[in-house]
């Protein structure tokens, strides 16, 4: 898992992001404990895509 962040967040609002098979694993940094969520490719490719769109 990578700690993901973004400038101008406060600190400790960012999540941890690792490759899991083709996709991803996703995880809050402060809850760790809480396990995390996969996405496939195509769904972590669409999250990406709409991120950098800021829809």
């Amino acid at each position: 898992m990578r700690d993901q962040s973004r400038a101008g967040v406060r600190e400790g609002d960012c999540a941890e992001v690792g490759r899991i098979g083709d996709g991803a694993a996703v995880r809050d940094t402060k809850n760790r404990a809480a396990g995390c969520f996969t996405t496939t490719a195509g769904q972590s490719a669409a999250f990406v895509a709409a991120v950098n769109a800021d829809v």
